[in-house]
């Protein structure tokens, strides 16, 4: 059986040459879930329904524009419940990306 193609995923935005990401991270949380599969940290299934479960989360009313934000919070659910980073860890690497983004000059990279 061969492994679950990623860009099939049913939600994923989209165009005619593969996913489309509006902002980088949504790139490198893309990225960061297909090599923590690749490298056996969770199987497809449990991705998949990791990410179901949020976007269902999300109700009717989600218009998809939120997309990678439910990725993004089902990535950390399953990180955390695979004990690969626990959830104050998470936390603390979210506060500090978000307070080097606001001492980032507009137009500059952002690092830690």
């Amino acid at each position: 059986m061969s492994a679950p193609d990623p860009l099939k995923l049913p939600g994923l935005p989209r165009d005619a040459e593969g996913p489309v990401f509006a902002e980088p991270w949504q790139a490198q949380a893309f990225a960061l879930t297909v090599q923590l599969h690749e490298r056996g940290a969770f199987a497809w299934s449990e991705w998949a329904e990791a990410l179901s479960d949020q976007l269902k989360a999300a109700g009717p009313q989600d218009d998809g524009s939120r997309y990678y934000e439910h990725w993004l919070a089902a990535l950390e659910q399953l990180v955390t419940a695979k004990q690969l980073a626990g959830a104050g860890a998470l936390r603390d690497r979210r506060h500090a990306w978000e307070a080097a983004y606001l001492r980032t000059p507009h137009g500059k990279p952002v690092t830690l």
